[in-house]
């Protein structure tokens, strides 16, 4: 039995920001905001940025092996996590929105894809 794994970088690192963004969301309860430059980002706003920054990732990733669905499902869920993320720092409802009506259409979208 072979027991050494062969882990690719590129998959590596989209797993590992979707990762710390779990990690991330998970500390919520028991870390404040945190201080990034001049600015006190939650540790939930953060693990949306972390969130955004694997599935663009991804997205390069899949679309670089010729892998056109999960491509897309990752450009999509980029897009639609940038703007959930965007939307409450610019305290902008509009674009807050914008971000579930891409997340709802991507999810349908990658449904009928999919079949």
């Amino acid at each position: 039995m072979n027991s050494s794994l062969d882990l690719e970088p590129g998959p590596v690192a989209v797993g590992s920001l979707v990762g710390l963004s779990g990690l991330l969301y998970l500390l919520v309860p028991v870390v404040g905001p945190v201080s990034l430059g001049g600015l006190s980002v939650s540790v939930v706003a953060l693990s949306a940025v972390v969130l955004t920054l694997g599935f663009s990732l991804g997205f390069v990733v899949f679309a670089r092996r010729g892998h056109r669905l999960f491509a897309a499902a990752h450009g999509i869920f980029a897009v639609a996590w940038a703007l959930l993320a965007l939307g409450p720092f610019l305290g902008s409802g509009p674009v807050l929105i914008a971000g579930v009506v891409v997340l709802v259409a991507g999810v349908g979208f990658l449904v009928t894809q999919g079949r």
